[in-house]
């Protein structure tokens, strides 16, 4: 499957994180999805129903993360995964959570999954 829609640099806040600190209130986190789908139909028609809704996938997403209390960003990612291969046209995901300052020194910490990936099984 080679046919990808990217949602780049979504932000949210959610609490996210193991310490004290960081679960007394909501961070910046930011989300990262390569939703793969085959879009030739869609290339052919020009019809927004032989496609990947892409801004009810951000919805969802919003909905999933916003109200979201994980420790581990590898979870939360997990949970984005789930949300987005929910969708029927959607058949494989990648997600990427990233944490802005979560180290000092450097820009950001993140962690991508690909629950459907062959090395995963």
């Amino acid at each position: 499957m080679t046919d990808r829609i990217f949602i780049k640099d979504l932000l949210v806040r959610c609490v996210l994180g193991i310490g004290a600190e960081e679960r007394r209130e909501k961070q910046d986190v930011l989300i990262n999805v390569v939703l793969f789908s085959d879009l030739a139909k869609a290339g052919k028609s020009d019809r927004a129903e032989d496609t990947v809704d892409y801004r009810e996938v951000k919805k969802e997403i919003l909905a999933a993360v916003e109200g979201s209390q994980y420790h581990l960003a590898e979870a939360l990612a997990e949970r984005v995964a789930d949300t987005c291969l929910a969708n029927r046209a959607v058949q494989r995901v990648q997600v990427t959570v990233e944490k802005p300052g979560a180290l000092r020194f450097a820009r950001s910490v993140a962690v991508e999954i690909d629950p459907l990936a062959l090395e995963r099984l």
